[in-house]
């Protein structure tokens, strides 16, 4: 098979398409065929040595296709099913092989693009507002990073929940119009205002009830500066590579609360917890109410050109990979 693998760590030149033997599969594990796979911020990290695994490897978090062979002890998927998966070994490869528990069967509405690119953004976002933050209807909703495939899809999902209001913050002007389209009331070019000031300004001194950063650094810090009594921050990234630095002075008086998750973690932990989260994202996914936010697609052999475009930040939505 052919497949992209990372032969040192460093840059996207690292990356090469190249023939694979099959992978092989045990009792609880599913062979797929990929239709379509997608470039994750955590895919970029895996590239330079951040995620633990050494070279070489296949990246990728995600793919969509078809099953073509089950072990003997799987239930739950059949041969022949459209999927998507969470793989043990990479993605951007034209077999994948995954566990059971972390296949899931795609409605038939559903398109392998869609498939393609939205576990990641989906699954996530909505473990972070629903679960973690445990979103209540009219409140507000901050989200840093709002114009990437994560920040997209949690606006959108934000609003399904019942968001009184949803901002956005995005690093460049250019992105202000997608993160607008997908359905954010304000949004603001953190590298160009305080955006802390501007959400103050915009919610009468109150703050705003959640705030989703996966930036980390200098942003947490500035978040707290518009965090609402009550409110919750959650944090799920540090793409800026630098820490945040919290003061429990802020918290206890306040009742503000810091909350971590990692969709990774969970997926190697606690998969169990993702089958009702599938339940519900493809239910929105199938009735419209969630569109996942597509900019780019490139065939596999052209995996470094994806990479290229997202690690330097000019990418908008999901960036896509499909099987030719």
């Amino acid at each position: 098979m052919k497949a992209v693998i990372v032969e040192n760590f460093g840059s996207a030149e690292n990356m090469n398409y190249v023939d694979m033997e099959m992978p092989t599969i045990h009792s609880k594990q599913v062979l797929i065929r990929v239709k379509t796979t997608s470039v994750n911020f955590a895919d970029i990290k895996a590239r330079y040595g951040g995620k633990g695994q050494k070279p070489p490897f296949i990246p990728g978090l995600e793919a969509s296709g078809v099953v073509e062979k089950v072990g003997d002890d799987v239930k739950s998927i059949q041969v022949g099913q459209r999927v998507i998966a969470f793989p043990h070994q990479g993605s951007y490869a034209e077999y994948i092989v995954a566990d059971e528990n972390l296949t899931f069967a795609i409605p038939d509405r559903l398109d392998f693009d869609t498939a393609g690119a939205c576990g990641i953004v989906s699954f996530l976002s909505y473990k972070l507002l629903a679960d973690v933050a445990k979103l209540s209807k009219g409140e507000s909703v901050l989200i840093h990073s709002a114009a990437g495939g994560v920040g997209t899809t949690a606006i959108q999902m934000a609003k399904v929940l019942g968001a009184g209001s949803v901002i956005g913050t995005v690093g460049s002007e250019h992105k202000i119009p997608m993160a607008m389209s997908a359905g954010a009331d304000h949004v603001i070019c953190y590298e160009r205002e305080n955006f802390s000031e501007k959400v103050n300004e915009w919610t009468g001194g109150k703050g705003v009830d959640i705030i989703l950063d996966s930036i980390a650094g200098e942003i947490t810090e500035k978040s707290f500066q518009c965090l609402a009594h009550y409110g919750r921050l959650v944090m799920f990234g540090n793409s800026s590579g630098k820490s945040g630095q919290v003061q429990t002075s802020d918290l206890h008086a306040s009742c503000r609360s810091v909350l971590g998750f990692s969709l990774g973690t969970t997926r190697k932990e606690r998969p169990e917890l993702l089958q009702e989260t599938a339940t519900h994202v493809f239910s929105l996914l199938e009735n419209g109410q969630l569109d996942i936010k597509i900019s780019e697609r490139f065939p596999l052999k052209d995996a470094s050109l994806a990479h290229q475009l997202v690690e330097g930040r000019n990418s908008l939505g999901k960036v896509l990979l499909y099987l030719e």
